[in-house]
């Protein structure tokens, strides 16, 4: 399958105006199918539906959302989308109102993390065949730009159509797998909705000694965690800390080694019972409580309900696959005290134009002749995947635009799958052939835990640098502290960068292959929008689509569309 390609962009995007209004991402609502919905509609919303608070019964859905919004200042679809609710989310936060007979006022001051948020006990209907949770939200259907562009785009209308079909069934499941629930139906497998799980296969991977022998020794990584921890001690003295998928221990160790008075690691993983040991072993049984289970439904041990700082080495290849960062939002909503400190603070996902063709040579253009025999189908499909392996600093050929920056104090869930228009100028000397984009991350720790200032550059560790100096007591005398700013404005920082400019990680680069590559000269511009979203049938996974346009003298060139899984 070659690209898309689609007329050229109508306007040339400001580099400047861009990266002040554009490079921390903008979210992009999730665009289900209005024919859904319209279907739906006709067999739901005319049906006549209680109020969520009092017994009052409307003509139809909307007469009944009006009214708790008129009387009650309640809104179920505003609620839903504020609180980044999925269908099932919302399911469980009607029946939950009703079951419980809340008020409006303790509705509105739901949080969304509350533990029975995942409970099963609220997707069966307090009231049979209630229209109200077979109604889709408003705010998951395709906005009217969609449908207009669509209908003068048949590439467009093809994609959204086929985008909105998948999507009708996958709610459709939901629905029948809530029917299957309330009626407590046996039945056979041919009906019976198959129970989707994206959990037990990673959780499996982590219990494993290879993959933590691998993370421990990113010097890079556990460098960088062990120099913001233990060269902070004014911050960790005292303090109670939270470590969420702590797998071995060693940041909860860190935290103890600075001085926590308590530190709460939690891990759903088989780690979790050597977590234990290790932690006996060193001393430490007083201080550090492991906890086994997700993290979205412990309790914190002997009645602590909050903490003063969070610490997890959440980051994924793409820096967001694995979507462990979703368990470390739900920690800090559920856990995390008013002015706590995320560790790190901020990351950002940055986005280059490289030469990956050594890459290329090995990965693909290889099965071309193997051995004087023509295996190139082995490589169909490579294009559509991204590839994760390291690059050498010459092969990245622009300086970098942060396609996403996550400040971890403020995201939230519903703003990990967005679409951010960038713009790339070429540094290179001469004409080079760009055959890839890639993908990179850097990650920033601060004492304060409020994001670093913008002109701030990442630390480069290069290959033999003495990174563990600072931390690390030599001669039995304890690390030196450096000494903080008497302004207290200054704000201490702590980074790293996955990129090709620094010493390889265990993260690597994510590099996406171009099935058409083009050419660039020094100053070449290359706009576009970078879409990034959780995959349809594996939340873990990630679903990555790239629309480019390389500019020329007449301005920009054909947008180009290319699709590929992170996974």
């Amino acid at each position: 399958m070659s690209s898309i390609r689609l007329p050229p962009p109508q306007t040339i995007p400001d580099p400047e105006e861009e990266r002040e209004s554009g490079s921390s991402g903008s979210e992009s609502g999730d665009d289900d199918d209005q024919n859904w919905d319209d279907w739906v509609s006709d067999s739901n919303e005319q049906q006549e539906c209680r109020s969520l608070f009092d017994e009052k019964v409307l003509g139809s859905v909307e007469a009944a959302i009006s009214h708790d919004s008129s009387t009650h200042s309640f809104d179920v679809n505003q609620v839903s989308t504020k609180l980044g609710l999925d269908f099932h989310g919302r399911v469980r936060l009607i029946n939950y109102i009703r079951k419980n007979k809340l008020t409006p006022a303790q509705a509105r001051e739901l949080k969304g993390s509350e533990p029975w948020f995942k409970s099963d006990e609220y997707l069966v209907p307090v009231i049979e065949s209630d229209p109200l949770i077979q109604v889709s939200l408003d705010d998951w259907s395709d906005s009217e730009d969609d449908e207009e562009a669509a209908s003068s785009d048949p590439v467009k209308k093809a994609r959204l159509l086929e985008k909105n079909l998948a999507i009708a069934q996958a709610k459709i499941a939901e629905y029948q797998k809530l029917l299957y629930q309330r009626l407590d139906v046996g039945g056979s497998d041919e009906i019976k909705p198959k129970v989707r799980d994206d959990d037990t296969h990673y959780f499996d991977s982590y219990a494993e000694n290879d993959i933590h022998a691998v993370m421990i020794n990113d010097k890079v990584r556990t460098a960088s965690y062990a120099q913001f921890i233990l060269t902070n001690p004014s911050l960790f003295r005292d303090a109670v800390v939270l470590d969420v998928g702590c797998g071995t221990g060693i940041l909860s160790l860190f935290a103890a080694r600075s001085g926590a008075k308590r530190v709460i690691a939690v891990d759903a993983s088989d780690i979790g019972e050597k977590a234990k040991k290790i932690v006996k072993a060193n001393g430490f049984e007083d201080v550090i409580t492991v906890v086994r289970g997700k993290v979205e439904d412990i309790t914190l041990p002997d009645g602590i309900t909050q903490v003063d700082i969070i610490i997890s080495e959440w980051m994924g290849y793409a820096l967001l696959y694995e979507s462990m960062l979703d368990s470390v939002l739900v920690a800090r909503d559920r856990f995390l005290k008013p002015g706590g400190v995320m560790a790190p603070s901020q990351t950002k996902m940055l986005l280059g134009l490289c030469d990956a063709s050594e890459i290329s040579k090995d990965r693909i253009d290889f099965w071309n002749d193997v051995y004087g025999f023509d295996m190139s189908t082995m490589s169909e499909g490579l294009y559509d995947e991204a590839i994760i392996d390291v690059l050498g600093p010459e092969t990245v050929l622009s300086n970098a635009y942060a396609v996403k920056d996550l400040i971890l104090k403020d995201i939230t869930t519903r703003q990990l799958n967005f679409a951010t228009p960038f713009t790339l100028v070429s540094t290179a000397e001469r004409r080079t052939k760009i055959n890839s984009f890639v993908l990179y991350f850097d990650t920033f720790f601060t004492v304060s835990g409020n994001p670093v200032p913008p002109e701030t550059e990442v630390r480069n560790v290069k290959e033999g640098e003495a990174i563990l100096a600072e931390v690390w007591p030599v001669g039995g005398k304890a690390a030196p502290q450096r000494r903080q700013s008497q302004s207290g404005k200054k704000d201490k920082i702590t980074s790293f960068s996955t990129g090709p400019q620094s010493s390889p990680t265990h993260w690597k680069q994510t590099l996406f292959m171009l099935k058409e590559p083009f050419y660039v000269t020094e100053g070449t511009t290359v706009s576009g929008v970078f879409h990034c979203r959780k995959r349809e049938d594996n939340s873990r996974e990630l679903d990555v689509e790239l629309h480019y346009s390389v500019h020329g003298a007449d301005g920009p060139g054909e947008t180009v569309v290319q699709m590929y899984a992170v996974r």
